[in-house]
């Protein structure tokens, strides 16, 4: 499930239009985070023994998408870092501090996407900027469409899913005290969205 670099069109966020200004002619769709189908999900390993498996629940985007015009693809979404669970409390309280993610002074991470290379009818590359933790870089995700069709309510919905390995230290957390193992950070992203 987790892969070394994949994601399927969006990862963490930011309600900018500049990824999507210049595709007017796909489909607008808003990623389904209410409803409990759209996840936000990381894993890091814990000192080379096992790993910590959390999620960012607080989360919103959006992303344009139109099968005959993949080149068209664009995603935006906003993740809210306060939110952040490993379903252990003492330990969500020290990830989110300061030694860590310092979400009081980082409270969102964003990312933003800036082309679409497509990679064959189901799959493709989101190239984009991913701002988290105050630093941005660019990223590449490989990005697969789950699937897409009319839903009971009479809307029409598409979903996507990936993941993609950080380097924190990429991003200014320093774990420079901690095994390399632990540098790495795992996410996995799944979303629906509902077109407009």
């Amino acid at each position: 499930m987790f892969k070394k670099s994949v994601l399927a069109a969006a990862l963490t966020v930011g309600l900018l239009p500049v990824g999507l200004m210049s595709t007017a002619q796909a489909a607008d769709y808003v990623i389904d985070s209410e409803g409990q189908h759209a996840f936000v999900q990381f894993r890091i390993n814990h000192l080379g023994y096992s790993y910590i498996l959390g999620n960012f629940p607080g989360f919103t985007g959006e992303f344009q998408y139109d099968p005959d015009n993949l080149e068209a693809s664009a995603v935006s979404v906003e993740v809210d870092t306060t939110t952040l669970t490993s379903h252990h409390a003492e330990r969500d309280k020290h990830i989110k501090g300061s030694d860590f993610l310092d979400v009081s002074a980082y409270p969102t991470a964003t990312f933003v996407s800036t082309s679409f290379t497509p990679e064959g009818e189901d799959a493709g590359v989101m190239v984009g900027d991913l701002t988290f933790h105050g630093e941005t870089r660019e990223i590449e995700m490989p990005v697969s469409l789950i699937g897409e069709g009319d839903d009971p309510w009479g809307g029409y919905r598409a979903g996507f899913e990936g993941a993609v390995t950080l380097n924190l230290e990429d991003y200014g957390v320093d774990l420079s005290s901690f095994p390399e193992v632990m540098h790495e950070l795992q996410l996995y992203v799944t979303f629906e969205g509902v077109r407009q």
